[in-house]
């Protein structure tokens, strides 16, 4: 163990991982993820970010080799190794998933960190090596009433949360939010426990220390190119701050905004500080937080159900992160990420390309895929993140601070981003497993998943099973909704004129006590060349009409899907319709059939 280092400034301002050779290019080519500073609906298409060696390396060794238990055997290797490349290396740490941290000492060049990377793999005794990437908060920067909050609510592109609220607000549920930390804010300190800080390096920490049990948030800000060369300037973003609120504000308190699982827990941990953060960290984070062991940290008194990742880089999961999300998940807690922000493959981003996640695209306000949102087959879901060049009321309103440096006052702001998109399934998660606690993630993942809307709008490139809905799932998982009752269908043909009156398919209720739930799901099967012309209505034994769907959702399409519709104030039985209008011309279609389950 060397006892001495040079110090390594540059080195610290890692921003991504360089191309090292035709060899280990695979494990070593990539650039960093967009940063909270810039800007991706206003500023201009950018240049990648600028390369950086590589600092350390995660090297995981089979069970059966010594290196995988002993850290003195860990470090003899790493310094043999060192010592057949030519190089002075150095064994930093165990990680929690048993994996090695290695420091490849003075800066090296691409050549000789591929010699480096070439020793490891050659060793038929390690099962995996790669880089210490680091990672950035995926959301843009853009008050404080409910009434701004359209991504709960908006029947388009909102989430249908109050309609799960009257079966679970997330109570005994902890969320880890794997962040920036957590800056004081009153509309959150009640629902905050404890959590910590994870980030090593004291240059990222920005706090004047390293690992400690104190998670909060002094700022991310960097001075022009701090972080490397063309990198710029950025205030900081409290980003942790405002994806908790959006998971967990204090709700029903006369002030600021509702969080979507309000009596839910937030247990903030630190990954992320100055220029980002690292795998390491990250991995140690996720250990952690869903229960298991690190080394030098205290064992959690707040295990967490859920974890919030709004954050990635680009590369695909390593099998370092893997391993640690895997074991999460089998000590029982869902891993909810981040698709991503860069209007790309999410297959080619960590952690969204993981497995074992629920990988969350973001959707604009009219139910569309938000135009820097990653897509593609890895992703899972879809959900609010917003989109403010038409306004900032268009963004996600939650929890923040004025300060754009150090802390400041309190606030609210809306913000953008997958970053927002993804605790509102991580909220979603905790209403479901504080409705079910028996509930695996993997059943957790399916039940939001199955009971997800069609989305209202399009997404090139796939957005998973279509937009989530809060109060069908909840129903789902609680007996309620799709998940049981009783059903009444109709099946006879209706035709839909062009550019018409109003057509109505009836169905008679009978046999149900009291009124209809406050999740009614109402599943439609329409056929029609243009779902955008169509009008389509609900219409109670009273006469009263509910919206489902309102000349959205773009092109060619029929609508073939499961509404949800608070129904509470309407008593079960009687007559009800399916109301239908073709609202332009040249198309026609059919109400095919449809069904209401109590």
């Amino acid at each position: 163990m060397r006892t001495s280092r040079t110090p390594r400034t540059a080195r610290r301002r890692l921003i991504s991982v360089a191309t090292v050779s035709a060899v280990s290019a695979a494990l070593l080519s990539g650039t960093a993820a967009v940063s909270v500073a810039q800007a991706e609906t206003a500023a201009p298409q950018k240049a990648a970010a600028p390369q950086a060696p590589v600092e350390r390396l995660i090297v995981g060794y089979k069970s059966s080799a010594s290196e995988a238990k002993s850290n003195s055997a860990a470090s003899a290797d790493a310094e043999a190794k060192g010592r057949e490349a030519g190089e002075d290396l150095d064994f930093q740490r165990r990680l929690g998933t048993g994996a090695a941290l290695v420091d490849l000492g003075d800066e090296l060049t691409e050549a000789e960190a591929a010699d480096v990377i070439d020793e490891f793999q050659a060793d038929p005794q390690v099962a995996y090596v790669v880089p210490d990437r680091l990672n950035k908060p995926l959301a843009d920067p853009n008050d404080t009433e409910y009434a701004k909050q359209w991504d709960l609510f908006e029947a388009t592109a909102g989430m249908n949360v109050p309609g799960a609220w009257s079966t679970s607000t997330g109570s005994g549920v902890t969320v880890a939010v794997i962040d920036t930390g957590y800056v004081t804010h009153s509309d959150l300190a009640a629902n905050i426990v404890g959590g910590y800080d994870f980030i090593a390096d004291t240059f990222v920490s920005a706090d004047g220390d390293g690992r400690d049990s104190n998670p909060a948030d002094p700022g991310d800000w960097y001075s022009t190119d701090e972080c490397g060369t063309g990198t710029g300037s950025s205030s900081s973003s409290w980003h942790g701050t405002h994806v908790a609120g959006t998971i967990a504000a204090v709700t029903n308190n006369s002030k600021g905004v509702a969080g979507i699982a309000y009596n839910a827990k937030i247990s903030p941990v630190r990954v992320l500080g100055k220029c980002g953060g690292y795998d390491s960290d990250i991995i140690d984070a996720i250990t952690w937080a869903s229960g298991g062991t690190v080394s030098g940290v205290p064992a959690n008194g707040n295990v967490a159900k859920v974890i919030n990742m709004s954050l990635g880089g680009s590369g695909s999961c390593s099998t370092a992160t893997q391993t640690a999300i895997t074991n999460a998940v089998n000590r029982g807690t869902t891993v909810v990420v981040a698709a991503g922000n860069s209007n790309a493959n999410a297959a080619n981003y960590s952690p969204a390309s993981c497995n074992n996640v629920i990988s969350v695209a973001a959707l604009n306000r009219t139910g569309s895929k938000a135009s820097y949102s990653n897509y593609g087959s890895v992703v899972d879901i879809a959900a609010p993140g917003g989109q403010t060049s038409t306004g900032t009321a268009n963004g996600i309103l939650s929890t923040l601070n004025t300060g754009t440096t150090t802390p400041g006052s309190e606030t609210y702001t809306y913000y953008q981003g997958t970053s927002m998109a993804a605790p509102h399934i991580a909220g979603l998660a905790a209403l479901v497993k504080s409705a079910d606690s028996a509930l695996t993630p993997a059943q957790i993942e399916s039940a939001i998943k199955t009971n997800a809307r069609a989305l209202p709008g399009t997404c090139t490139g796939g957005c998973g099973a279509g937009l989530a809905d809060a109060a069908a799932t909840v129903a789902a998982v609680s007996g309620g909704g799709s998940g049981g009752g009783t059903t009444f269908s109709s099946t006879t043909s209706v035709a839909i004129p062009d550019a018409g009156s109003a057509v109505e398919s009836p169905i008679t209720v009978s046999g149900v006590s009291g009124n209809a739930p406050s999740t009614l799901p109402v599943t439609v099967d329409i056929t029609h060349t243009w779902r955008g012309d169509l009008v389509v209505d609900l219409v109670a034994p009273d006469g009263s009409v509910y919206n489902m769907l309102n000349r959205s959702g773009g092109s060619a399409d029929d609508v073939k899907q499961t509404f949800t519709v608070n129904a509470s104030s309407e008593v079960a039985n009687g007559t009800w319709k399916l109301r239908v209008r073709d609202a332009a011309s040249a198309d026609t279609g059919k109400i095919n059939g449809w069904s209401l389950t109590f």
